[in-house]
């Protein structure tokens, strides 16, 4: 269909040539005079015949030419193409109005310059208009704002009315960075409806995803999938507002870079959850949405006093300790937590502590009986077997009396009957 059509515009272009151009030809080689030849319909005839063959030849470039502009058109926002257009035509118009005066003159000046005039007023109206869209969208909204704080302000004179203004800027595309695709939670994100705008995924951001899945690591082979997966969650969930784009940048090697561009050129922000890049985008003024922080922001407050239940599930490091964790991964230090290993156990908040790995919540049990049972049998049975060994020792200590006396008596009785014997002796004597 698009070779009918560009053949039509070659013959359609010819008969304007030949009408114009063939009876000066005519005049050069002298056949003026020749009605059949010298007529407007065997001009436009020839002129059509003759281009029209020629658009074979330019069939290619110029469907090569047609599909290269409509990629970049496809890759740019609604919003560049309509500030681009309208201020092209407003270019051509002020060119027209200052090419008034030169209409009058000579023929070299009232064809050329007016066509100058329009090609230069036409490229900076194309430029101004997409260059500077944000400023010409902020200035759009500050004028509807004006608007509005006026009719308040006929409202506030009948009534009395609280307002604060506040600078509001919206930014109608999120472009996902890898890191975000890769964490997942983008996905449950969006279908919230928190997200205003679109959400645009560029294919050089899709082919990074293929290539870290075809890594060899395994790691991050299981990271590229997983990305993979959630693009495809996201194109069949019918809630989501996403785009694709297929504009790239091939003088920039580097994936955080094209984000950066892409953001300054559609007017949109990047959302990422790479510290790096995140730091990089406030450098150079570009809007920046990290999900850790949003993630931080949201974490529920713990008081000290507060009760909850939690689950430990492994010893501490100090004694008796014992390590829970939240449903956000908060580790939760619970006192004599070991006598409640694999067991739900209400516990009493404590103390909390934020470190540079995250935040540390200290608790103790509620009602921890079961710890204390524990520890008070355990007492009972070192204070038995304390008592039974100092009652064997008494036992011992006192029978090794009782033979110490029985061989003292022993003695004593042996050596009272030698006495008698020896003086009975001296007696028979």
């Amino acid at each position: 269909m698009r070779k009918i059509v560009i053949n039509i515009v070659f013959a359609l272009l010819g008969i304007a040539v030949g009408i114009t151009i063939l009876p000066s030809l005519w005049e050069i080689f002298g056949l003026a005079g020749i009605a059949f030849i010298n007529n407007g319909y065997f001009d436009g005839l020839i002129g059509c015949i003759i281009f029209y063959f020629l658009s074979f030849l330019f069939v290619r470039p110029i469907m090569e030419l047609n599909q290269k502009m409509e990629k970049y058109l496809n890759s740019r926002s609604p919003g560049w193409i309509i500030y681009g257009a309208s201020f092209l035509i407003a270019g051509l118009v002020l060119a027209n109005i200052i090419s008034i005066p030169f209409y009058m003159m000579h023929n070299m000046f009232s064809n050329v310059i007016p066509v100058i005039l329009m090609i230069v007023f036409g490229w900076i109206g194309f430029r101004m208009g997409t260059s500077r869209r944000n400023d010409w969208t902020n200035f759009s909204i500050t004028k509807r704002n004006n608007k509005t704080n006026d009719k308040s302000d006929q409202i506030a004179s009948e009534g009395e009315v609280t307002r604060r203004s506040a600078k509001k800027e919206f930014y109608p595309y999120k472009i996902l960075d890898t890191s975000v695709i890769i964490d997942g939670r983008i996905h449950q994100l969006a279908e919230t409806g928190f997200l205003e705008g679109k959400l645009m995924i560029p294919d050089f951001v899709v082919h990074e995803l293929q290539l870290i899945s075809d890594s060899s690591d395994s790691q991050k082979r299981e990271r590229g999938r997983r990305g993979l997966d959630i693009l495809n969650e996201m194109k069949m969930d019918q809630t989501i507002n996403y785009e694709t784009t297929t504009r790239d940048y091939d003088n920039i090697p580097e994936v955080d870079m094209k984000l950066l561009k892409l953001a300054k050129e559609i007017g949109g922000a990047v959302m990422t959850n790479d510290y790096n890049l995140s730091k990089v985008s406030e450098f150079q003024n570009v809007q920046v949405l990290n999900i850790n922080e949003l993630a931080k922001v949201l974490k529920p407050m713990i008081l000290p006093g507060e009760a909850m239940t939690v689950k430990v599930i492994k010893e501490g490091t100090e004694r008796e300790q014992g390590v829970a964790y939240l449903e956000d991964g908060t580790m939760v230090v619970v006192e004599e937590g070991k006598y409640f290993i694999n067991k739900d156990v209400e516990v009493i908040v404590t103390s909390a502590l934020q470190t540079d790995a995250g935040k540390m919540i200290f608790a103790k049990p509620k009602h921890s009986i079961h710890g204390i049972q524990e520890k008070s049998s355990a007492k009972e049975n070192s204070n038995n077997h304390n008592g039974n060994n100092n009652h064997n020792g008494g036992n011992r200590n006192n029978g090794n009396r009782n033979r110490n006396n029985g061989n003292r008596n022993s003695n004593k009785n042996n050596s009272r009957n030698k006495r008698g014997e020896h003086r009975n002796g001296k007696k028979v004597r």
